[in-house]
């Protein structure tokens, strides 16, 4: 009975072995099989991957010959500095943008789900982003249209002053008693805007009442005088005096001349105050409102 079963137990370690010896020659053949099949796709995906870089290499490249041959003729159209960089931007950005779009198609990433994902992004940001957005655009329309320059004086909005910085977001102004002023350049965009100094030359008129009892003929060439007489007054424009209107308390007198931009607050103050000075002394009345009572007998 022992015997016996030391035979099976013998026969049994046997065909283990053999089975082991078995696998041990399958083993590495199996493995060779494996890589074998993966041979080719390793080399597809090889030569995807090597078109993947060459796509990318080329499209960055012509993205940078685009970007200086853009550049080129926006500095012949002299174009604002914000607004160029940001353009040129805006063209390498979509040339590499769209030679990464081509390249992910080349390794089998479905183009409607790239559109899919950057159209939901590009929506989400949109409505985050709408007050910023449409700063931005108007923004691109001010440095387009150029309606005004750094260096101009603008009234907008119930604000006014220098122009100190032109951003793609925001405008900067600088006030006659060194405020800074930021204003939204959607707001810009939008409304009505006075440039002062947009012009080389301005109109200066002057308007001033005199009494119903004072010389108006005299009053009229004192003005005249005035303005001929100004060193920054330009008299080839021609000066006009005039009688704007009759009054309930006199005689409103109107002057017009031409003076260049730069001068026109100086030449307005220093005129306005010879007026004063020169009907003083010629007894010319300047009317201010009074109650006159007179008694009958």
């Amino acid at each position: 009975m022992v015997w016996r079963e030391a035979n099976e137990l013998a026969e049994t370690l046997e065909i283990v072995q053999e089975v082991q010896q078995d696998l041990a020659q399958l083993k590495p053949n199996m493995i060779l099989d494996t890589m074998r099949s993966w041979i080719p796709g390793l080399i597809r995906l090889g030569y995807r991957i090597l078109a993947v870089c060459i796509i990318l290499a080329v499209g960055f490249k012509i993205a940078r010959i685009v970007q200086k041959m853009v550049g080129r003729t926006f500095d012949r159209m002299e174009m604002e500095v914000s607004l160029r960089k940001f353009l040129l931007s805006a063209v390498y950005a979509s040339i590499c943008g769209l030679a990464i779009f081509v390249a992910a198609e080349k390794l089998g990433i479905s183009s409607a789900s790239i559109i899919a994902l950057l159209g939901s992004a590009g929506l989400a940001l949109s409505l985050s982003l709408q007050n910023m957005l449409g700063n931005f655009a108007g923004g691109v329309a001010l440095l387009m249209m150029k309606p005004f320059k750094i260096g101009d004086y603008i009234i907008c909005g119930g604000e006014e002053g220098t122009v100190s910085a032109i951003g793609l977001v925001y405008t900067t102004l600088h006030t006659m008693d060194n405020r800074q002023i930021t204003l939204p350049n959607g707001s810009l965009s939008n409304s009505s805007l006075t440039n002062v100094t947009a012009q080389e030359k301005r109109r200066l008129e002057i308007k001033v009442m005199i009494g119903y009892e004072s010389d108006l003929k005299k009053a009229k060439e004192i003005l005249e005088n005035l303005f001929k007489n100004h060193p920054l007054v330009i008299q080839e424009e021609g000066i006009l005096v005039f009688v704007d209107s009759l009054g309930d308390s006199g005689v409103l007198l109107g002057a017009r001349a031409w003076t260049a931009t730069g001068d026109y607050w100086n030449v307005k103050w220093e005129v306005t105050e010879m007026i004063k000075l020169s009907f003083d002394e010629a007894g010319i009345e300047i009317p201010y409102q009074q109650v006159d009572i007179r008694q009958r007998n």
